[in-house]
């Protein structure tokens, strides 16, 4: 075509990156591009670098090797999270991290694991970037990496539900009655704590509560609920929730409290989904005094 200049030096560089004049990277078997001369750049005259790829590099055998070598470790560091999750244990550890900063001792009671187990698996956690630690004195306190973490988890146990229908048999022979009523949404729960029509019970273990709890809620572990049943309000209907929905504290405290007369639910999720959503919630600071976040 008539006023534009001819392309040179768009050919693949000689030996495949070795050497070309328009070679970027200079020589090198790495190296699959070549630059080619000028073109018009929108019809105004201003030229602009024209980088071509080639073919033949592309199935040089060298630069397979490196592209598989590549893609070898790329998949592999993705592995490295799949192997960590690949564990029914350490993703219980990762559901108990998701109500809170804990030690490896408190861990190991939570779970009911041995001291020396449950540190093994901290440690293929942290390897994988799951959890980090940091120091206290003499101890060392875990915490996971960051909300993403949680939200892998999440996912997780989201898939297994709507693709595992062990998942809810599995519910069903420790609680018949989980079906019986339906669960409170997250979205209710919260329009009835700003309309004070309901009571909030945070059924899990008081050390979970102080961490972190939905702001309004009550702590009353499932533990004690038996010799504390008067304390709760009659009246108002109450939502009981624990660490997430396959969580089954919360579904032992509504048994408990129907079985006195008090009309009772469980929430549909737990304090870290709430969370989560960015819902009110408090965390105890100082000598007891609740903190709102």
């Amino acid at each position: 075509m008539a006023g534009r200049p001819a392309l040179t030096g768009a050919g693949p560089s000689p030996a495949c990156g070795g050497g070309s004049r328009f070679d970027r990277r200079g020589p090198g078997p790495g190296n699959c591009w070549a630059r080619g001369g000028a073109a018009l750049a929108g019809g105004r005259g201003r030229a602009h670098p024209v980088d071509k790829y080639s073919i033949e590099c592309l199935n040089n055998p060298l630069r397979k090797a490196q592209r598989e070598a590549y893609k070898a470790r790329l998949f592999g560091q993705f592995a490295q999270i799949g192997r960590a999750l690949a564990g029914a244990r350490r993703l219980e550890l990762l559901e108990l991290l998701a109500q809170g900063e804990r030690g490896v001792e408190e861990l190991a009671r939570a779970s009911g694991m041995s001291v020396a187990n449950t540190s093994q698996h901290l440690q293929v956690l942290r390897q994988a970037r799951l959890v980090e630690a940091r120091k206290e004195g003499l101890h060392v306190r875990y915490r996971l990496a960051d909300e993403k973490v949680f939200a892998l988890w999440q996912a997780l146990r989201d898939l297994g539900r709507d693709r595992l229908a062990e998942l809810d048999r599995l519910a069903a022979e420790f609680f018949q009655e989980r079906h019986e009523f339906e669960p409170v949404t997250m979205a209710e729960l919260r329009r009835r704590l700003k309309e004070e029509r309901v009571v909030v019970l945070d059924v899990r273990p008081e050390e979970e509560y102080a961490a972190g709890h939905i702001a309004g809620a009550v702590s009353l572990p499932v533990e004690h609920l038996p010799r504390r049943l008067p304390e709760v309000p009659r009246g108002p209907e109450v939502v009981a929730y624990c660490r997430g929905p396959w969580c089954l504290l919360a579904d032992q405290a509504v048994h408990a409290l129907r079985g006195a007369g008090i009309p009772a639910r469980r929430l549909e999720a737990g304090f870290p989904d709430w969370k989560a959503k960015r819902y009110p919630v408090e965390a105890e600071t100082g000598a007891g005094r609740p903190g709102k976040e």
